[in-house]
C-alpha cells in the first residue's frame, strides 16, 4: 500500500525559508506524478506545485520564484523548498502522489485525481 509521510512544517517568520519532505513508500515504481497541496483554515486546497516523473514543474502563481518542488526517485522522495515566506503561506500542506499519466493538470484541480496523501504537515508564518 503506498504511504506517503510529510515533514518539515512550523513556524517561521514572514521571509524566512522552510524546507518540506515527503517520504513515500509503497509500490514497485515512481509515481508519475508527486504534488504538494495546502488548505488554509476556512478556505479550500489548492495546489501549490506539482512535479512529473519526467521532473516537469508546475506552481500556484503566488509560489512562483519563491518555491521550488524536487524529487528524488531513487530515495522516492519530493521536497518541496519554500522562502520568502509570507503569512498568506500559513496552512495545512499535504502531499500527495498519482500513477496515472497526467500530472501538471492536476494542480489546478484542488488534488482531484491524486490517488494518494500523507497526513498533512502544519506550516506557520508569522508577519
Amino acid at each position: 500500500q503506498v504511504h506517503l509521510e510529510e515533514s518539515g512544517g512550523g513556524s517561521e517568520q514572514s521571509g524566512g525559508s522552510l524546507t518540506l519532505s515527503c517520504a513515500t513508500s509503497g509500490y514497485d515504481s515512481n509515481p508519475y506524478c508527486l504534488g504538494w497541496f495546502r488548505q488554509a483554515p476556512g478556505k479550500e486546497r489548492e495546489g501549490v506545485a506539482i512535479i512529473s516523473r519526467l521532473a516537469t514543474t508546475d506552481y500556484l502563481n503566488s509560489v512562483k520564484g519563491r518555491f521550488t518542488i524536487s524529487r528524488d526517485n531513487n530515495k522516492k522522495t519530493v521536497s518541496l523548498q519554500m522562502n520568502m515566506l509570507k503569512p498568506e503561506d500559513t496552512a495545512m500542506y499535504y502531499c500527495a502522489a498519482t500513477m496515472t499519466n497526467t500530472c501538471l493538470s492536476l494542480l489546478w484541480k484542488a488534488g482531484a485525481g491524486m490517488d494518494y496523501w500523507g497526513k498533512g504537515t502544519l506550516v506557520t508564518i508569522s508577519s
